[in-house]
């Protein structure tokens, strides 16, 4: 969810001194990469999983704040919409049994969360968009209490100086305008985080990018918003219009967009916040009372508070994080490229794919990004967000090729031995990456299942679209909690 903030208005000084700070913390960082001691012995993972509200009918239920009432457990947060939750997984060593473990917790935290959703007449429902929205839901009122989105809501707009244009080209054709951001509520995403090295960050970040496309063909879920069947992750496309502060012309001068894969690759963390600094105007400049430099010369660790709130800003599908936890700070990649569901299963199963897969590229001898054009990966991310599983993307020394045999063939013997060299037990890692397997073999992810439902309901029991969408979305709760994966779901 990021920090709370309560100012709905800064001054002038406010912004300036914002910046120095923000510069400060940069140039403290930087003597932090030298010479500092981070946690890196044992990485740890971690996941956030964001969560849609739906009533008994499929239509998203406004009740966020009652549910975190009746939930009552810290690990669960409000976000951008009333619709929304966030869950955070307890961070956890993937060795061993780790894919268990986060089975387990996260299937019993959501079943003691669905159950007190259930109280307020709501379900539970882990989507990429929620297919039954509508412009009428994503409106600046039902954005939720916390002040920190009403704030943010307010200098994007600000910033942008006009109406937000939605431009959607798919299956269909969305275009539309709006006044807020809260359509970005729709985004609903699952977000791995791995702990790195200071030294090995790059590494690491270059080869989640390099991946990101195949992760989203194969995880893709999110194929309607406002009724309308448009990319297989439709999300991509909806999360980069949403935010955008840029209008046309800051566009046509090579702005960068706020929501961003990035231009390069990288030799270190610091590159990204350098260009966090560099290219992005502060959107929240609330500075805190740590001078950095005493910190780091007293001998403490500086919390660099302005630096990680203005990185919170700028949405990276592979985000660089500096964080603390019980006094010692650490590095991680959070990768945010894929979308929420359809079960817990699914989920874990992209995970262990994305973190094996990124551990044998980032250690590998010959470095994937070293054969592959920055340009060549963006394309395929889009690529894949477009298609999904039926997506084409380039590969080195493969060219053009299918990315279900590019998994098959390539990809998920090398996110096997990642698993292997983070000490997986061969047992989980081979029934999670074998759902990926069977996935790429049948050709069925969550965007197909959910297309090819629709298409049901409407061909063959005469439904309209908005009666399908309502149909699909209370079938898709249904199977959601057997935790079977969605390669295996009925067409109904």
């Amino acid at each position: 969810m990021g920090r709370d903030v309560t100012r709905a208005a800064f001054s002038r000084e406010e912004r300036i001194r914002y910046r120095q700070k923000v510069r400060r913390c940069l140039d403290v960082f930087a003597l932090m990469l030298d010479d500092f001691g981070f946690d890196a012995d044992r990485p740890m993972t971690g996941l956030e999983i964001e969560l849609n509200l739906v009533d008994r009918a499929g239509e998203p239920a406004m009740r966020n704040a009652e549910i975190l009432a009746e939930i009552a457990d810290p690990a669960f947060q409000t976000e951008l919409g009333q619709f929304n939750l966030e869950l955070n997984a307890q961070p956890r060593l993937i060795e061993g049994a780790g894919f268990a473990d986060y089975e387990k917790d996260l299937r019993s935290s959501l079943g003691r969360a669905d159950d007190r959703a259930g109280n307020a007449d709501a379900q539970i429902v882990l989507i990429g968009i929620l297919p039954t929205l509508t412009p009428r839901h994503l409106v600046l009122d039902n954005l939720s209490t916390n002040e920190r989105y009403r704030v943010l809501n307010e200098q994007i707009v600000a910033a942008r100086g006009e109406d937000i244009e939605l431009d959607i080209r798919g299956v269909e054709r969305l275009a539309t305008h709006t006044d807020s951001i809260a359509p970005e509520a729709a985004c609903t995403s699952v977000q791995f985080h791995l702990q790195v090295a200071p030294d090995s960050f790059a590494d690491y970040w270059n080869a989640s990018q390099a991946i990101a496309g195949v992760q989203v063909a194969l995880g893709a879920n999110s194929p309607y918003l406002h009724g309308k069947q448009l990319w297989a992750e439709t999300r991509v496309a909806l999360f980069e219009q949403a935010t955008d502060t840029r209008p046309d012309e800051l566009k046509a001068q090579g702005v960068r967009p706020r929501v961003w894969f990035g231009e390069r690759w990288i030799t270190s963390i610091f590159d990204l916040f350098e260009e966090n600094v560099r290219y992005f105007p502060p959107l929240l400049p609330i500075c805190e009372d740590e001078d950095p430099v005493e910190v780091l010369h007293a001998g403490g660790v500086p919390e660099l508070g302005e630096l990680r709130l203005h990185n919170g800003t700028v949405y990276r599908w592979n985000r660089p994080v500096y964080d603390i936890m019980n006094g010692r700070p650490h590095l991680r990649v959070e990768n945010r490229v894929l979308p929420a569901g359809p079960t817990v299963v699914d989920m874990l199963a992209n995970a262990a794919f994305y973190f094996g897969l990124a551990r044998e590229l980032a250690e590998a001898d010959r470095p994937v990004w070293s054969q592959l054009t920055f340009s060549a990966a963006e394309e395929n991310f889009h690529a894949a967000a477009r298609r999904g599983i039926e997506a084409t993307v380039y590969w080195p020394r493969l060219g053009d090729v299918r990315v279900t045999e590019l998994v098959l063939d390539v990809l998920l013997p090398r996110a096997a031995a990642g698993l292997d060299r983070f000490g997986v037990e061969a047992e989980h890692r081979d029934r999670l990456l074998g759902i990926i397997e069977q996935r790429c073999r049948t050709g069925r992810n969550g965007a197909v299942w959910q297309t090819e439902t629709v298409w049901a309901a409407e061909r063959g029991r005469g439904m309209d679209r908005s009666q399908a969408l309502h149909h699909m979305v209370q079938r898709y709760g249904e199977l959601q909690s057997t935790n079977e994966p969605v390669h295996t779901w009925p067409v109904e």
